[in-house]
């Protein structure tokens, strides 16, 4: 059973940056993909941002258009999101998930495992 707990969200200025990290804990297989997912009010769950643990390749949202990038730490405890010109439009609750795959995926149903989410507002 893997465990993630998010943290680094809150609120900034439009223009700015934030980085999220999600803490791994639990199972046994480091097979997995890690994934970034956010979900904003009114709206349904999208895909931001995938990465695999053995370092393979990255996915991104449409949306990111170069300004988030998402990368694990040396010892694959934590999965970070890096996001860097900040909008009023990536308001939302960012979730991290995990896919027990090898290549990244982007649908909200590939993921098997899921953290309880972290807030990130930004202002005008």
């Amino acid at each position: 059973q893997v465990q993630l707990v998010e943290s680094g969200g809150g609120l900034v200025q439009a223009g700015g940056s934030l980085r999220l990290s999600c803490a791994v804990s639990g199972g046994t297989s480091r097979r997995y993909v890690m994934g970034w997912f956010r979900q904003a009010p009114g709206k349904e769950r999208e895909f931001v941002a995938a990465i695999s643990w053995n370092g393979g390749p990255r996915r991104y949202g449409d949306f990111v258009k170069g300004r988030f990038t998402i990368f694990t730490d040396n010892f694959k405890t934590s999965v970070n999101l890096q996001m860097n010109s900040l909008t009023p439009e990536d308001t939302a609750v960012y979730y991290c998930a995990a896919d027990e795959n090898v290549l990244p995926r982007t649908l909200v149903r590939d993921y098997d495992y899921w953290g309880q989410g972290t807030q990130v507002t930004v202002s005008a």
